[in-house]
């Protein structure tokens, strides 16, 4: 299949480009170079020999003309990450939902029917949690006293008792939590609306915490395996917020790309968004992916200084059925093998902030 790969010179695109093409696909790779992820490097040496078109999904006359020669829509271009403060708001929107809103116009137009969605799990804000007494419950943003004072569970809004997460599914409620993760929230439910306008059919692939090689080091816009690299890089501690007992669902970044090769040649169910979680299915704390990190690398030891950004959450596990019922997938690289990789992988050159 042709195979239009949107965000395909960044550090997820790019090897989702790069396993479609294994895979016997035809790709084109779309990419703005925004200086947030290049840093103003230039397209990177990955997309060289590969049909590479630099430019704006925001540009409805050039998407108009690549949708029309593809199969399939892969849109992973956006402005990831947890940001500075609220006023990356219209840098956020503009890319990631003004530009999916234009994808999706140029998609009706042209016909093509089939998307797959770069999402996150940052739309579930705080993860599942059960209460002996309550059951189920969603708890409420933590408090900026408690996290000051040590706090860091959430509590059972009922009865304020200690909670105990569980694996979150995709019938989870969405909670955006960060200006990011209402973006992707809203994409997701640009998307469906399409779907059901058009019968298309969309594949919101949910990535969890995302690492391997080709990641941007030395910005505040990278996942947090990123700034741990980095720190280890200078010599330095990587510093772990909280306790660092956070659960998290490290994923490799071939992975994903494996979930959205698979997504391409499955079709969906028409009219309709199928939001689908991409996960290991080993959970792993923060601190735990620190400290494993800093062996592989041979560095300091994490050092743990409390406190939380704020939208932070505490605990986010995935529930990996639905991807291997629907698509097949299974995750194949463990989290031991993916860090001693991932200390001596590769990264990007520091992406620039203004």
């Amino acid at each position: 299949m042709k195979v239009l790969v949107t965000g395909g010179a960044g550090f997820v695109g790019s090897h989702v480009a790069d396993v479609l093409a294994e895979r016997g696909h035809e790709v084109c790779l779309l990419d703005s170079l925004l200086d947030k992820a290049h840093g103003g490097c230039g397209a990177p040496q990955w997309t060289v020999g590969k049909n590479f078109v630099h430019g704006d999904v925001r540009d409805s006359e050039l998407v108009g003309k690549l949708v029309r020669d593809c199969d399939v829509v892969c849109h992973q271009a956006a402005v990831v990450g947890h940001g500075l403060d609220p006023s990356d708001g219209p840098l956020y929107v503009a890319h990631n939902d003004y530009a999916t809103a234009v994808l999706l116009a140029a998609m009706h137009e042209s016909g093509r029917r089939r998307l797959v969605l770069a999402s996150s799990m940052v739309v579930y804000g705080e993860g599942r949690y059960a209460c002996a007494e309550h059951g189920v419950v969603r708890p409420g943003p933590r408090s900026r006293e408690d996290v000051a004072r040590g706090r860091y569970e959430p509590p059972c809004p009922e009865c304020g008792r200690a909670l105990d997460w569980q694996l979150v599914g995709e019938d989870a409620p969405v909670d955006p939590r960060s200006t990011y993760a209402a973006t992707k929230v809203a994409q997701e439910h640009l998307a469906s609306a399409w779907a059901r306008q058009t019968g298309g059919q969309v594949w919101a692939l949910r990535y969890h915490n995302v690492y391997g090689p080709r990641m941007p080091r030395d910005t505040p816009y990278a996942g947090v395996a990123s700034l741990f690299r980095s720190a280890l890089s200078r010599g330095e501690a990587p510093t772990v917020l909280e306790d660092g007992q956070q659960q998290r669902d490290f994923v490799h970044v071939r992975d994903v790309a494996l979930a959205n090769a698979l997504a391409v040649e499955q079709a969906g169910e028409p009219g309709a968004l199928v939001p689908v979680n991409v996960c290991s299915g080993e959970p792993h704390t923060v601190g735990q992916l620190a400290a494993e990190l800093a062996r592989s690398c041979g560095g300091p030891d994490p050092v743990v200084i409390g406190g939380a950004r704020s939208g932070d959450v505490r605990h986010v596990v995935a529930d990996p059925r639905r991807a291997v019922e629907l698509l097949g997938f299974r995750a194949e690289v463990g989290f031991a093998e993916g860090i001693a990789a991932f200390a001596h992988d590769p990264l990007r050159e520091p992406a620039a902030l203004g």
